[in-house]
């Protein structure tokens, strides 16, 4: 399709295929750490399939409030135990870190996976007190991204949301429509504006940063800088980050990112 090469990130990342395995393990081990130390709840549903469930992770001290991360994997792939590592940053500075899986297209549509983690981010407040900052990676940038649409969250949640940062978000799901991907996604000109965040013309007032690799594909640098323009929010580009590894800031507790996500 025309622009399967433009969204293709495995192609133009070296050695791709060896980042879901090392971010197994790294989730892995630390998520063992934190087993050992009573400071994890896995499993833990808000719906009704088995992969609408959260892990929930606790910082040693009490809790500040809760970071939620929703993955990335083009709306098809990977689950929450892939990225338990990356709570080691906002866990270092006394948030709790949720992290939910969905159910993946072709089985569902990405509307049907936009109000599961509507869902998952109301069951997660009800486990946690406090502030909710809301982040995710590519297909989990454009979820996060998402909740800003005033009535998908509740009005006593979408109070508590402080802050957003998508990272290598997709904004604009219309290019879609031109790739092989869309045989699992089935999306229409209608459905794909509908789930577009650069088209939402009505958000709730939450202070909204976006980041990106700048190693990144021409199209997921486009889709940043669209959303950063058409919500007038700060884009910052994460020198020699590509797709796979621009996440890795979230680990750091003293990254630039994570100071970021915590302004």
């Amino acid at each position: 399709m025309e622009l399967d090469d433009a969204y293709d990130n495995v192609g133009y990342i070296p050695d791709a295929m060896s980042y879901p395995p090392r971010w197994a393990k790294a989730a892995g081990a630390y998520r063992d750490v934190l087993i050992a130390e009573g400071r994890a709840l896995l499993g833990l549903p808000y719906g009704g399939t088995e992969r609408q469930a959260f892990d929930l992770f606790h910082p040693k001290d009490a809790a500040k409030g809760a970071l939620v991360f929703v993955h990335g994997g083009y709306w098809r792939r990977f689950d929450r135990s892939f990225w338990s590592h990356l709570s080691e940053g906002a866990l270092a500075h006394e948030y709790c870190v949720a992290m939910p899986s969905y159910d993946l297209c072709p089985e569902v549509r990405i509307a049907d996976i936009t109000q599961q983690i509507t869902r998952a981010i109301e069951t997660i407040a009800e486990h946690v007190e406090g502030p909710l900052i809301l982040t995710g990676h590519s297909a989990g940038g454009h979820l996060v991204s998402r909740m800003c649409e005033p009535g998908l969250l509740r009005e006593t949640t979408a109070q508590r949301v402080k802050r957003i940062l998508p990272i290598s978000p997709v904004s604009d799901l219309r290019p879609l429509l031109h790739t092989s991907m869309n045989e699992l996604f089935k999306l229409t000109e209608d459905s794909a504006a509908a789930e577009s965040p650069v088209l939402m013309t009505h958000r709730l007032s939450v202070p909204v940063s976006i980041w990106v690799g700048s190693k990144e594909r021409p199209a997921f640098l486009d889709q940043a800088e669209w959303q950063s323009k058409a919500w007038s929010c700060p884009l910052h580009i994460a020198t020699n980050k590509h797709h796979f590894d621009v996440i890795d800031a979230l680990s750091d507790p003293n990254s630039e990112m994570m100071k970021d996500v915590l302004l």
